[in-house]
């Protein structure tokens, strides 16, 4: 059964409101009320209860849901998780249990067996697999699932639509096309030489996304949350190549699909797991008549790579490398997001997990990591 202590509500209010400073309100007594009628307290000798206020009253703005474990015998909030909504794309049995990605997600999930709430949870994931049916799903930070609730849309949220799954064909265009596109391409073309960059100026493109990156305590918009390294990448590029684009720059993107595994100093656990990921690529000139496509990725490195270097820390020889234009903003389905409005809210929702693992763990980097 689920943890008795674990509230799950996309019900969020404060008692006293949010009216006064927020120390005041911790001295007095703050308290939020969740669905239900059941109410958990914000203890003022907590370091954490001031974020904690943060990230609710964000979640509550958002009618989003939260993830509260509460003490028993004080109703003092312990922990509190940023749960997804969302449906299972794929489950298939891993060492420990199961392997799932869920939509909107490039991260790899797990339902393990040692789970106490194995029995329960993993019927209700194959039925919304079946289904297509949405759930809240809340995990922890190395990404397993602790706990599973139906989602009821209310009247006023705006419906998800299903995404292409990853395991279908990316978009290809016709054959000729590729044909002269490679051709036009071609590193050795002199005009290419002169249109790309050199390789300072692409460090100094480099340097300006890395400038972007979010203090993890605070992260104001519009920074991009490159030390939340969990999930998101697709929205990270995209708002890359839109101030590339905005630079007088042309970007591309390159996206990699595997199992991919990667060691980090921006989890506690040390490492990410992803099913894909993207980041976006720049034409650099490399020699005289002689240009390279270099991967500009802050989430993993302090310079321009090559596609070789980036793929080769990504944990799995066979994944596989696409390119695309810089327009594509999730390669299944040929999706694209011209207004960038798809784009901020991916980056509001992990600016927000990026905060809430600060406030619990301590700002990455970590120091436990190798």
């Amino acid at each position: 059964m689920p943890n008795p202590n674990a509230i799950v509500s996309t019900r969020i209010d404060f008692d006293p409101p949010l009216d006064r400073p927020t120390a005041e309100l911790l001295r007095e007594g703050l308290w939020v009320v969740l669905e239900g009628g059941r109410r958990a307290r914000l203890d003022a000798s907590d370091a954490r209860s001031s974020g904690f206020v943060q990230v609710l009253d964000e979640l509550a703005r958002r009618n989003a849901p939260v993830y509260l474990e509460i003490d028993p015998n004080s109703a003092a909030i312990t922990r509190l998780l940023i749960p997804r909504v969302t449906r299972p794309m794929s489950m298939r049995p891993s060492d420990q249990g199961y392997e799932l990605m869920l939509e909107r997600s490039h991260a790899r999930h797990a339902l393990r067996r040692d789970n106490p709430d194995f029995a329960t949870l993993e019927p209700l994931l194959r039925a919304a697999l079946d289904s297509g049916q949405l759930l809240i799903i809340t995990e922890d930070d190395a990404h397993n699932i602790i706990d599973i609730r139906a989602y009821t849309p209310g009247p006023d949220d705006a419906p998800l639509p299903p995404w292409p799954k990853p395991d279908s064909l990316p978009f290809e265009r016709p054959w000729w096309k590729r044909l002269l596109d490679w051709i036009w391409r071609w590193p050795f073309w002199p005009w290419w030489w002169f249109r790309c960059v050199s390789k300072a100026t692409a460090q100094q493109i480099f340097d300006a996304m890395s400038a972007k990156s979010c203090p993890p305590l605070t992260v104001p918009a519009p920074c991009i949350p490159f030390l939340y390294p969990d999930d998101g990448c697709w929205g990270r590029a995209h708002e890359m190549c839109r101030l590339m684009i905005n630079m007088g720059r042309k970007p591309r993107k390159v996206w990699i699909q595997g199992s991919l595994h990667v060691a980090t100093k921006n989890n506690p656990n040390c490492f990410v797991n992803w099913g894909w990921h993207v980041a976006p690529t720049l034409c650099v000139r490399q020699g005289w008549f002689w240009t390279q496509q270099m991967v500009i990725d802050p989430s993993l490195f302090a310079t321009p790579v090559t596609q070789a270097t980036w793929k080769g820390v990504q944990g799995d020889p066979s994944a596989t490398l696409t390119p695309s234009d810089a327009s594509i903003f999730y390669l299944w389905g040929n999706v694209t997001d011209p207004t960038y409005v798809e784009t901020n809210k991916v980056l509001a929702d992990y600016r927000l997990q990026l905060q809430n693992r600060a406030i619990q763990h301590g700002p990455p980097p970590y120091a436990n990591c190798p």
